[in-house]
């Protein structure tokens, strides 16, 4: 989709459907459209729509509610609306004529998320294929083409990272995602990657990712990128991802229902490597290494039991409870690995407990943290982006269900009890004192009920991510 600003009128743009947001108490310059306003067709109650043609084009009216309460969050809800209803009524090009007080970026980014679709492997006729938005222009009386291409340069890696996660398991791999990774580096010259495969992985110690690993004939990948902005200042970043690219539980296998929705485990993955590839199209003046551990985790005769004791990265010994918490297992090594490579500040973000869902749904993700400053920078970075974050506490009686009996840690405390904050405590054990945030995205990362994601995907994360180190600049 061609993305613009414009000072100009929304004639000047050539489109074909006009925009017109109108706030509680006011009216419409224009008298045909203030007509609809006073004939009670259109509505200035957030969320309505009401359609009325001028001079040959399509103006849709949109109701942005009080004035004074339109927040970004808002607005992305109220462009995805209008997306969806333009795309409804056939049209190509739109134009948004932004009131005073509406985040412009916030009407980009609601478009392009709202206009995703995930299709390629349904055979269409032409007839019946759906229409595509092709151009959007945002007409502001002020200039906001900075805050508009960096909303359409975010929104586009989102909807890439969706498409990652949207992929069946069989044409996601982890060869396919580090090829993804690569892909990126190889398009900016201030990002580089590696990708370690099995040996190298058992060969830097990593036990617990390579017990996940070892039941898969597909071969894991440890994902390391690392960028460097231009001035880079500012402490080093860590970004570190999940990506078990599809989790049958291993030998400690998940009940079948709702087990094809594991290949979104994977999520936190993609949300790290699309977040990078926009902060380096962005040239933030950061440093960040990121790291993404890429597997399976399959039953076979070779996976993984429960009772086995492995040793990770950092030397602590962790005895297999149960296979299907595999996640934390994976972090941990790559938790260290980051940390080892140079983060001083460090964010993973992981599909880990579906107890998390139990406890906050999919409203909000669950956030641990070692560290008050750094949680509440998290915390600030996804009240600006709308991905917002509940922190859950850590605490010394949490922090010793996770001690081992056989070991020095187990994968999962016999008790069953507080298990998004046991898992992170556990991951806890790997940060050290270096600052450490844990984000459980598995409320939020599909199915998330905001009218710009819709089913399946939703790239939770990524702009979390790049608001984070925009913050931090």
């Amino acid at each position: 989709m061609e993305v613009s600003a414009s000072t100009a009128t929304p004639e000047a743009s050539g489109a074909d459907t006009i925009v017109h947001g109108v706030f509680a108490g006011e009216s419409a310059e224009q008298p045909a459209l203030a007509a609809l306003l006073h004939s009670g067709e259109a509505k200035t109650k957030a969320g309505s729509l009401a359609l009325t043609h001028l001079d040959g084009r399509r103006h849709l009216l949109v109701g942005l509610g009080k004035r004074g309460e339109l927040n970004a969050e808002g607005a992305r809800v109220a462009a995805a609306n209008v997306a969806k209803r333009a795309l409804e009524l056939g049209a190509r090009r739109v134009a948004w004529v932004a009131p005073a007080g509406a985040d412009a970026g916030a009407l980009v980014e609601g478009t392009i998320l709202a206009s995703y679709r995930f299709d390629r492997y349904k055979r269409r006729d032409e007839d019946d294929a759906p229409g595509e938005l092709e151009s959007l222009t945002i007409c502001t009386e002020a200039d906001c083409s900075t805050a508009v291409a960096r909303a359409k340069l975010v929104a586009e890696a989102v909807n890439a990272a969706r498409v990652l996660q949207d992929m069946p398991a069989n044409d996601m791999t982890p060869s396919d995602l580090a090829a993804r990774a690569s892909e990126l580096a190889a398009a900016h010259p201030s990002v580089s990657a590696s990708v370690e495969r099995r040996a190298q992985i058992i060969d830097r110690g990593m036990g617990a990712f390579a017990a996940v690993a070892q039941g898969s004939a597909q071969d894991p990948a440890l994902i390391t990128l690392r960028y460097k902005g231009p001035s880079a200042k500012g402490p080093v970043l860590g970004f570190v991802g999940k990506a078990v690219t599809f989790d049958s539980g291993g030998i400690s296998l998940k009940p079948s229902s709702g087990m094809e929705e594991m290949k979104f485990d994977m999520s936190g993955g993609a949300a790290v490597i699309e977040a990078l590839g926009a902060i380096a199209a962005l040239e933030l003046p950061v440093e960040i290494v990121a790291v993404v551990g890429a597997t399976e985790n399959m039953p076979s005769g070779r996976s993984m039991r429960p009772g086995d004791i492995v040793r990770t990265m950092k030397g602590l010994t962790v005895e297999i409870n149960n296979t299907d918490c595999e996640g934390r297992l994976v972090l941990a090594d790559c938790i260290a690995h980051a940390i080892a490579e140079g983060a001083e500040r460090v964010v993973d973000l992981a599909t880990l407990t579906g107890a998390v869902v139990v406890a906050l749904g999919h409203t909000y993700a669950g956030l641990v943290a070692n560290d008050d400053d750094w949680a509440g920078a998290v915390t600030a970075a996804g009240e600006a982006t709308g991905e917002i974050v509940w922190r859950l506490p850590l605490h010394a009686e949490y922090e010793a269900l996770v001690n081992g009996s056989y070991a020095d840690l187990t994968n999962r405390p016999p008790r069953g009890v507080a298990s998004s904050i046991t898992a992170a405590a556990f991951l806890a054990r790997f940060a050290d004192e270096v600052p450490w945030v844990h984000l459980d995205i598995v409320g939020t990362a599909w199915e998330l009920d905001r009218a710009y994601t819709g089913k399946g995907s939703s790239g939770w994360g990524v702009r979390l991510l790049v608001e984070l180190a925009d913050q931090l600049r």
